[in-house]
């Protein structure tokens, strides 16, 4: 059911078995799996069922790292979450991933993929996407000839699209709205964790929302799934207890922000324009279902040359010197200025659906003929893993907004091993390129060893900055010295109070972080399912 606390201006109580914090895709799976199983679930939304600007404002931030997107745009608060529009790229981590790379500081999760593997196969039937792990396995098994790439140079993996629009918005959702193991509780901000006196457990949730209304939410367990910016943010707020605020007695919460920073790498000369084009398919569909091809660094050359596990295409793209088009300008204004409101996001996501069709059928041609009459290059278009950087850190600032919570400020940094991955890939390709006779490829100025550390690109990609992927600032692991949460995503110290999504990743690997979100949510879903069966017997 929905309860709306917008309609509070007193104090209200709220009591269940578990109490969610976020009505993203991490908070609904998560709801739906402890329903299912019985448990009694308070989902805490601080938004409604669509946008509010209002609600939005709260979001608002600074930046002095990196440049950023404004943060107040970069994720959404209303029920579904920043899902509501997104691409809808899904892909799972490789092993590699999860591994502890020599080669790369602060990397390991605490379980290896084998772990994680069943519930990848859960996400994978909640997005309705064929099971498949990513692997160049699928070349095979959709028909297609794999690009003759040295495997151990340049490795080959592939996104799977859920192409369905609001995937987790209030239409999609009748289940989680209409059951009655579930409470829905709209415009509740949480604007305190309350500690007990000893620290180790939690004792309430305080709510809030704009017209004056306060209350709180009481359970057995508590679950922040908001997101890499706002889980942090709570944690450090929260500090009537615990003075550095949950989760945070030895610095670690806020820090190891990371991103799938978006750049543009070598530029390719060839004569075969059409041939290079079509190594990769952006775009094609097998069985009812869309894939796009990526490239990534083979593992042996990651392995010898220390590299991260970083992704390009090849694209027509504009040198990175011209006046954008008008057409793109236009796009990127309406995109930013037009607020993404249920109609809005209609468009949005109709035009997504046509430009993944208009890339399998004319997306080759535009991109050969843009090429040939000069107007456009052949480029390396990098989606990279960011390494985990503990001076990459969001915290709080003195402002505080409407609610009396301080604002976030973002200090996102990059690292060497960040810009040698790709002077790394674009070596490999231009070796490759070479060796099958199409042609080779060219370093872009900031590549060189004394340009930049990273430079974004506005002609590269309609997000030129990242994805919008939030992750890694309240890490896994073993140790509270190195991490906030442990392997069951629990926080150290602290005994009923758990997070879930990208903000527990010890690291960002290649691939989008959707399908891994919800993998964990499962994964977390059945931990407490355990967990409160134990709790259950042991009271009898």
């Amino acid at each position: 059911m929905i309860e709306d606390f917008d309609k509070c201006t007193g104090n209200a109580t709220y009591a269940a078995d578990v109490c969610i914090v976020g009505g993203g895709a991490a908070g609904i799976t998560l709801s739906r799996d402890l329903a299912k199983s019985g448990l009694d679930v308070c989902l805490l939304e601080s938004g409604g069922l669509d946008y509010d600007a209002r609600i939005q404002e709260l979001a608002r931030g600074t930046s002095c790292g990196y440049t950023y997107y404004d943060l107040e745009e970069s994720r959404l608060r209303f029920f579904g979450g920043t899902t509501s529009i997104w691409g809808g790229r899904c892909a799972q981590l490789d092993r590699i991933d999860f591994e502890r790379r020599p080669w790369v500081e602060h990397s390991g999760w605490p379980f290896g993929k084998d772990a994680i593997a069943p519930y990848y196969a859960r996400a994978q039937r909640d997005f309705d996407l064929a099971e498949m792990d990513g692997s160049d396995a699928a070349w095979k098994e959709h028909g297609l000839g794999r690009p003759p790439f040295d495997r151990d140079e340049i490795a080959t993996s592939f996104w799977q699209f859920d192409l369905a629009a609001d995937r987790f918005a209030q239409a999609r959702c009748r289940d989680v709205i209409d059951s009655p193991k579930i409470k829905v509780v709209l415009h509740a901000t949480v604007i305190n964790i309350q500690a007990n006196a000893d620290g180790t457990a939690i004792d309430r949730l305080d709510i809030a929302n704009l017209r004056g209304g306060r209350g709180e939410a009481r359970g057995k367990i508590y679950v922040l799934a908001a997101g890499g910016l706002e889980v942090p943010r709570l944690l450090l707020a929260s500090n009537g207890v615990h003075p550095n605020g949950l989760g945070n007695g030895y610095d670690v919460a806020g820090r190891y922000f990371m991103e799938h920073p978006h750049a543009r790498g070598g530029h390719i000369v060839t004569t075969d324009v059409w041939t290079t084009l079509r190594l990769l398919p952006r775009s094609y569909s097998y069985r009812g279902h869309r894939y796009a091809a990526l490239a990534r660094p083979g593992e042996a050359l990651q392995r010898r040359e220390g590299a991260l596990n970083s992704s390009f295409t090849i694209s027509a793209r504009q040198p990175p010197d011209e006046k954008m088009t008008l057409t793109k300008h236009v796009y990127m204004r309406l995109r930013k200025e037009l607020n993404p409101n249920r109609g809005n996001r209609i468009l949005w996501h109709l035009n997504r659906r046509f430009l993944l069709a208009a890339r399998e059928f004319v997306g080759p041609h535009i991109g050969w003929s843009q090429v040939k009459r000069g107007s456009h290059g052949l480029y390396m278009v990098v989606r990279a893993e960011q390494a985990p950087n503990p001076q990459s850190r969001v915290v709080l600032s003195d402002e505080r907004d409407s609610l009396g919570m301080r604002r976030l400020v973002l200090d996102w940094r990059m690292s060497p091993i960040d810009k040698r991955t790709v002077q790394v890939a674009t070596g490999a390709l231009d070796r490759e390129l070479k060796r099958m006779g199409l042609g080779r490829v060219e370093r872009v100025p900031w590549l060189e060893d004394d340009g930049p550390l990273w430079q974004s690109d506005p002609l590269v990609s309609n997000h030129p900055i990242g994805g919008f992927h939030h992750m890694g600032t309240t890490r896994m692991g073993q140790s509270p010295r190195d991490s906030v949460v442990d392997a069951d995503c629990r926080v150290h110290g602290i005994g009923n109070l758990y997070i879930a999504g990208s903000s527990v990743f010890p690291t960002s690997g290649w691939a989008n972080p959707t399908m891994t979100i919800l993998a964990l949510a499962h994964r977390l879903g059945d931990h407490l399912t355990a967990r409160w069966k134990a709790f259950s017997r042991a009271r009898r």
